[in-house]
């Protein structure tokens, strides 16, 4: 069925990673993992110490740069409604065997907060990292974001909203590039304005029902010249929803005069695009480790 359906099937995703764990010792073996890290002090406003903490997994050798090695924040995905950074531990792996240190991030869920609360675990969790990421080995001059799905859009929210990084403790944005793995709410607006497929009232849960939060939470229209490079993969048979809003970012990103290069993975739809990241030596991976550098 054609539809938008963003919620990432928790029980399905579970039982493939149950198979991956299977081999996550020879994986680990090359990278450290800091667990369970809160982002937030405890006696911060409305604490979560379930949402608001965070993985680092590090490589275990010395950065071969003064600096460190460069860092990827992985948002998750999940309709903004479930999911886990538990979930991504083979991330985090496979990011840090390839010379990376990941930061892989849980955020509130709604209900009861909505996505703009999430928007702003995100920075946070993104202030945190440039702040302390030098103990884990990271270089804070070289930081740059991911998602899947809802964690796509949120990630994205990173790369171009700078009111909401100055907003969480980020003056200035850090971010060096945005990595987009079949990304979920680049433009919400547009989306609940038409309400075009079949179960897209349970969008109005993490949104909310007033149009203004749907264009402010939307990515696509923060699009600007001077924002960081964007590097963009889409499975071949996700949602329509999804290619159509990725495109029309790409063609706002070109008429800025950046470049956006955009990847269609043939035969991958949209869960599978974020389950093919266990493998070390996936088209992902390969773009990312020269957009980062490492």
């Amino acid at each position: 069925m054609r539809r938008f359906l963003l919620l990432m099937p928790v029980a399905l995703l579970l039982a493939a990673v149950v198979v991956m764990l299977a081999t996550e010792y020879v994986v680990a073996r090359p990278s450290r993992r800091a667990k369970d890290v809160a982002y937030l002090p405890a006696t911060a406003p409305g604490f979560d110490k379930e949402r608001h903490i965070l993985d680092v997994y590090s490589p275990k050798k010395k950065a071969p740069a003064a600096g460190g090695y460069p860092v990827v924040l992985f948002i998750h995905g999940g309709s903004w409604t479930s999911g886990s950074k538990n979930i991504y531990t083979f991330i985090g792996r496979r990011l840090a065997k390839q010379g990376v240190v990941a930061v892989i991030i849980n955020y509130r869920l709604a209900p009861p907060v909505h996505v703009p609360e999430q928007a702003a675990d995100c920075a946070r969790a993104l202030a945190w990292t440039v702040q302390n990421i030098t103990s884990y080995g990271g270089d804070p001059a070289r930081v740059f974001v991911m998602g899947h799905s809802a964690g796509g859009g949120l990630a994205a929210l990173l790369a171009t909203d700078d009111a909401l990084l100055a907003a969480n403790g980020l003056p200035q944005n850090p971010v060096r590039g945005a990595i987009m793995d079949d990304p979920a709410g680049l433009d919400m607006y547009s989306y609940l304005k038409e309400m075009k497929y079949e179960g897209d009232q349970q969008y109005l849960v993490p949104f909310g029902n007033d149009p203004t939060v749907w264009k402010e939470q939307s990515p696509i229209y923060k699009i600007r010249p001077g924002i960081p490079p964007f590097l963009f993969y889409i499975g071949g048979e996700t949602y329509p929803s999804i290619s159509e809003s990725s495109g029309r970012f790409r063609d706002r990103l070109k008429a800025i005069g950046q470049p956006a290069p955009y990847t269609v993975i043939a035969g991958r739809h949209h869960i599978p695009m974020v389950l093919q990241l266990y493998w070390q030596n996936n088209i992902i991976y390969k773009g990312l480790l020269k957009m980062v550098g490492a």
